[in-house]
């Protein structure tokens, strides 16, 4: 017992040592002349530090943001939408999960760089005190770090799609998938005239947030060297590239994550059937304080459950519990790290076969000519006797899989150095990622019934506009990472039926004469001076909008009733008759890309690879709020790597800043940045030079 406890006292003192040791004099942070943080240190805990501290003087909104979801207080900043966030943090278990599984779940080393990361993290809030929205919640701790992430990754799963179902009490309308977005492209030499490898990183976020993306070119002398983007809140980069190699990820809608609906005593409250015996749901309650005005703050309170599977919530009597891998598994931060330390294609599968990321896709591309498609995630070991995909029996021990039971890396689905050169996803089936003879057949893969079985619009077009060219040039490529336009017929396994809007007839609506004859006219395009795009953007827009106030959106195989498509047609024309005196105009006129008293023309609409969502703003017109965000676009060449990059806005989230908006040019005209990796060509070019405090 002695030595159990000098060893526990000494990693507490080693923690304390680790924490304090950190010199900001050894760290250097230059700002380019877009203010990207490049950050040098010698130990990669050092390079841990720069990052946090120089997220933190460009967006410590959104970092705070993370933290108090960490500590279920967002409600006491954020109100209502902050109380949403709260819950779902105390839903998806992650503090509990993380407080279990931290201290067995990561190296010295990373524990190393958390709490250098934290160190920063709380120096900044305490030399910053007016920029700090709750005094008490500071300083943060390693775990805070940790708690976001495991939210964040049970987002990027269907996790939060199905506790929004369960609390429509749509839950067993069998539509459980949740389509979010991105894209990802790689070719390699035997696409490309020039012989290099292309990468195109295209993730859709929102484009504000602790879920927006966050630039940085992170370098240490014990081997980290990576450009790319994080959230927020990240002590690692999520995807980008080093010298070596780089990746892109997407949302997977394989199905990782089970819904079950629990057999309940006739007369015992609480009491449920498992195997013949009755068990006791254990009630669990959040307690918050939600802002409703200024400083005033009311208390509420909100209850949900623990059963054999994980959480469980209630929706007019009936009771449904929630399980997925991520709540058994926190390894995704660590894994991240390994991934961005990775020199070849070998160091980075060996990082990926550590099987920590719940549910990303990757398309992986390198300076050895290697390119890769991955269905990446944890699959558990499943009865084949049930269907996954719906709501599942939970009065049953043979749906209760084990958490610790997942199919290895070897039988996840992937593409390796296809023979026609390229390899995409666009949040599709896996089983359209490259060219139609090198696409995987469905009957050889073992996790066929759990991989998502169809398509969109952005699939259907990359596929087409990849298999229709012979070798290509960097500029087509990014052609094709840009276009916006729709196939023929139109296709969107959402909205199944979306090519009905063009099939209208005036006859049979004559009021929508004019609104029918602009739709006729439309060339299938939503560039941002598309003369007929603003009223598909506002039909499309209306679409969504109902179908996910009707708790069926986002879904696989929804069909709108003409009906609905008449009264979109019918809304979109009154408001461009109303706010713009005609319906066609350019669709830049009707949705800007915004930010502060800029306000820019910008194009796009859903499903388009260059997509954009829209809300409200003022006076008819629309803001773009989520879709194309941080882009990366990487030529590795025999030369090294070649880099453009471009963000939304600007690195900078402080009003009054110059890089607070200094990048929404180029993003709406779908131009980037050139960036280095190159310590020579930094300096040449930097605005600033400085070493953290």
């Amino acid at each position: 017992m002695d030595k159990i406890l000098l060893l526990f006292l000494f990693s507490i003192i080693a923690n304390i040592v680790c924490a304090t040791a950190i010199n900001p004099k050894n760290i250097k942070i230059i700002r380019d002349k877009y203010g990207v943080p490049h950050i040098y240190g010698n130990t990669d805990e050092e390079v841990a530090y720069g990052l946090a501290w120089a997220t933190a003087e460009d967006d410590f909104k959104s970092m705070q943001e993370n933290f108090l979801t960490a500590r279920g207080r967002l409600a006491e900043v954020k109100g209502k939408d902050g109380a949403i966030m709260d819950f779902l943090c105390a839903v998806l278990g992650a503090r509990e999960s993380v407080e279990k599984l931290y201290d067995t779940s990561y190296s010295p080393k990373f524990k190393s760089m958390l709490s250098a990361y934290v160190q920063a993290v709380n120096k900044y809030a305490k030399m910053h005190p007016e920029k700090v929205w709750i005094q008490d919640a500071f300083p943060v701790t390693e775990k805070d770090v940790i708690v976001g992430y495991a939210v964040g990754l049970a987002l990027m799963t269907n996790v939060p799609f199905a506790i929004m179902k369960i609390s429509n009490g749509t839950i067993e309308n069998k539509l459980l998938r949740t389509p979010k977005g991105s894209n990802a492209f790689a070719v390699n030499g035997s696409k490309t005239i020039d012989g290099n490898t292309y990468l195109g990183i295209n993730s859709h976020q929102p484009l504000e947030g602790p879920y927006s993306w966050y630039e940085a070119h992170l370098h240490s002398n014990e081997g980290w060297n990576i450009l790319g983007g994080t959230f927020p809140g990240g002590v690692t980069i999520f995807h980008g590239a080093n010298e070596h190699l780089g990746w892109a990820h997407t949302v997977s809608f394989a199905d990782h994550d089970d819904v079950y609906k629990l057999e309940m005593h006739p007369t015992k409250k609480l009491t449920y059937k498992m195997d013949g015996k009755w068990l006791t749901l254990k009630e669990k309650k959040v307690k918050m304080w939600v802002k409703i005005f200024w400083i005033i703050k009311i208390p509420i309170t909100k209850k949900y459950y623990e059963s054999v599977y994980g959480p469980t919530l209630e929706n007019d009597g009936n009771y449904y519990a929630l399980r997925f891998p991520s709540a058994f598994d926190i390894r995704g931060a660590e894994q991240w790290y390994h991934m961005n330390k990775a020199n070849n294609f070998n160091e980075f599968q060996t990082a990926l076969k550590q099987m920590a990321l719940p549910g990303m896709n990757i398309v992986y591309a390198d300076k050895d000519n290697n390119i890769m498609y991955l269905d990446n995630g944890q699959f558990p070991k499943r009865n084949r006797s049930y269907d996954w995909w719906h709501v599942l029996p939970g009065n049953t021990a043979t749906t209760l899989w084990n958490a610790n039971d997942n199919y290895p890396y070897d039988s996840l689905l992937k593409v390796i150095n296809p023979k026609c050169g390229y390899v995409f996803n666009n949040n599709n089936t896996p089983f359209n990622c490259t060219a139609k003879a090198d696409n995987v057949n469905p009957n050889t893969q073992p996790l066929k019934d759990f991989y998502f079985a169809y398509n969109d619009n952005r699939a259907l077009r990359t596929s087409y506009l990849f298999a229709s060219k012979g070798k290509i040039s960097y500029d087509e490529f990014k052609a094709i990472k840009y276009d916006q336009t729709f196939m023929q017929p139109a296709y969107n396994y959402a909205m199944i039926n979306i090519e009905d809007i063009l099939k209208l007839d005036a006859k049979k609506y004559p009021h929508l004469q004019e609104g029918i004859d602009v739709l006729k006219k439309w060339n299938r395009k939503a560039d941002v001076n598309n003369q007929q795009a603003a009223m598909v953007a506002l039909i499309v827009k209306n679409i969504i909008d109902k179908i996910i106030e009707e708790g069926h959106f986002p879904a696989v195989q929804t069909r709108i009733k003409e009906w609905f498509l008449v009264q979109c047609v019918e809304d979109a024309q009154s408001h461009l008759k109303k706010h713009f005196g005609k319906l066609e105009i350019p669709l830049g006129d009707l949705q800007k890309l915004v930010r502060g008293k800029k306000e820019l023309p910008i194009g796009g609409i859903p499903d388009v690879n260059a997509t954009m969502w829209i809300s409200k703003h003022k006076n008819g017109t629309y803001k773009a709020e989520a879709g194309e965000t941080y882009i990366e676009l990487v030529q590795f060449t025999k030369n090294g790597p070649i880099i453009e990059t471009i963000s939304p806005y600007g690195t900078s989230n402080e009003e009054g800043n110059k890089h607070y908006d200094d990048q929404m040019e180029l993003f709406v005209q779908q131009k980037c940045k050139k960036m280095s990796m190159n310590y020579a060509e930094i300096l040449k070019e930097k605005e600033s030079e400085y070493h953290p405090q």
